[in-house]
Order: C-alpha cells, then sequence, then structure tokens
C-alpha cells in the first residue's frame, strides 16, 4: 500500500493486494493481479476501490500527471468525478 496523495478533501492510496514479496517463490499457477486504487473523500466520509480498467485509466491519469505538474485544483477536480462513485461509506475495522 503507498499514500499517492493527501488533502483535506481527499486521500488517494495504491495497493497492491496479491504482490508478492521479494523472496516469495513463483506461483505454481498464473495469477490475476488486484492491483487498484482506493480514493477516499473525507468530505462525505465515503470511498471508492478502483480496480480492473478503472484503475487503468486512473494509472494512466497518474502517468500523465508525471509528465505535465497538475495543479492542486485540477487533481482535486479529477477526484471528485471519481467520488461520484463512492457508495461505500468509511468504516474503520
Amino acid at each position: 500500500m503507498q499514500l499517492l496523495y493527501d488533502s483535506e478533501s481527499f486521500v488517494v492510496v495504491q495497493i497492491h493486494a496479491n504482490a508478492p514479496e521479494a523472496s516469495a517463490p513463483a506461483p505454481l499457477a498464473p495469477q490475476l493481479a488486484r492491483h487498484g486504487f482506493e480514493i477516499v473523500d473525507k468530505r462525505s466520509g465515503k470511498e471508492v476501490y478502483l480496480d480492473g480498467s478503472w484503475a487503468e485509466m486512473f494509472q494512466q491519469r497518474l502517468s500523465a500527471w508525471a509528465k505535465d505538474t497538475p495543479t492542486q485544483e485540477e487533481v482535486e477536480d479529477t477526484l471528485e468525478g471519481y467520488s461520484g462513485l463512492a457508495t461505500t461509506p468509511i468504516s474503520l475495522h
């Protein structure tokens, strides 16, 4: 898990759910990667988990931002769009 962004309104975390440890032996059968991004909207108290094609699209956005640094307003506007998908209230375990 890696924290990518943290502001007063949003938190973005990249999750490598089944990433093997460096010392782990290679798996006998191929495994699907379960990488994704969790976006937490602090204002509404909801989160959304992006995986599959959604995660790929978000990764492309991150790659574009790495080449051309966006303003905080641009980042927040983008995250606002994704937060519209959030229906899961945050719960502490």
